[in-house]
């Protein structure tokens, strides 16, 4: 049997405090998640369907689930490889049509430029964001594609 692993999260709308849905513009997209011992995330839908541009929302959730879960990855297989990775930004971004009444991604553009230590074999550390890419849970589970156009970086002396 494969090994698995059970994540919880409890969503409320704490939007119902404003009024009920009895149209469709005038409801409260307000909503708060919780996972235990860890700090509540409150939330909204993007302000292109009505929701507070101030706060996360669940495409914005997304982009980050599949960023971080490619950074994690890659701090993984550099450790593996005894790659001295000493600095890692992503510019992530996705894509999402409407269509039909509903809407879906088309894909995630991941941007990760990796700072190495001075001496690291730079054409390995490329190399080593495709790895990443494959061991990456996220990535693994969505249905459009994940792109990654990786930057390497030589640390100054």
């Amino acid at each position: 049997m494969a090994d698995s692993h059970l994540f919880t999260a409890n969503l409320q709308w704490t939007g119902a405090v404003q009024g009920p849905t009895v149209d469709y513009a005038a409801y409260s997209r307000e909503y708060v998640i919780r996972m235990e011992g860890k700090p509540d995330l409150t939330a909204s839908s993007d302000p292109a369907f009505r929701g507070d541009g101030s706060l996360h929302n669940p495409e914005d959730m997304l982009v980050a689930a599949l960023s971080a879960c490619h950074l994690l990855s890659y701090l993984a297989v550099a450790a593996r490889k005894n790659m001295p990775v000493v600095a890692y930004e992503d510019d992530a971004s996705g894509t999402m049509v409407l269509d039909k009444g509903g809407g879906r991604f088309t894909e995630v553009v991941l941007r990760p430029r990796t700072t190495v230590a001075r001496g690291t074999n730079l054409d390995l550390a490329l190399d080593l964001h495709d790895m990443a890419h494959k061991v990456c849970f996220i990535a693994a589970s969505v249905n459009f594609p994940v792109r990654h156009e990786a930057v390497i970086l030589e640390a100054p002396e």
